[in-house]
């Protein structure tokens, strides 16, 4: 378990979106925009195509890890704790200064890992709120916050 804790908060602390604005000769999203080094903020400097692939990326490090610990066997309060390690990784990443984007697309593709219907359930939530209110970090706060609820109701109980 603790190999796992250590994986997904080093592969977490990953920033995509900083590699790949490097790679492509993009601006540091943590210099441009909104400072923020995520999706959201590459589609302002990079577009849509350069921040879909830091969306799948993110999510990529938040599914990895709890689809693997899961072909391990590792119970499902054990890969919650995994997930969590991927987002804080994400969020606080060692290898920037502990200063890292907001984690929801390396969130939603933890959740994804470990139900795919509980992750399409967040981003649905996400894309009404974010329509409704336009704002993306409250969506993905009330999303986030409704998870835990609608993973209870869609998961079986033993």
């Amino acid at each position: 378990m603790l190999y796992f804790l250590i994986a997904s908060y080093l592969l977490g602390s990953v920033s995509s979106a900083i590699i790949i604005c490097r790679i492509l000769g993009l601006p540091d999203p943590r210099t441009e925009g909104s400072k923020n080094p995520g999706a959201t903020n590459v589609l302002r400097i990079g577009g849509k195509k350069v921040a879909a692939f830091v969306l799948i990326f993110d999510g990529l490090k938040g599914a990895m890890p709890i689809l693997l610990a899961h072909y391990f066997g590792l119970s499902l309060f054990e890969l919650t704790i995994i997930l969590l390690s991927a987002f804080l990784g994400h969020v606080f990443p060692i290898y920037y200064g502990f200063k890292g984007g907001k984690g929801v697309a390396t969130y939603l593709g933890g959740l994804i890992g470990l139900n795919f219907f509980v992750g399409l359930t967040f981003s649905i939530i996400w894309l009404i709120v974010a329509k409704v209110i336009k704002v993306s970090s409250i969506a993905a706060l009330t999303a986030t916050l409704l998870s835990p609820i609608y993973f209870y109701f869609i998961t079986t109980h033993d």
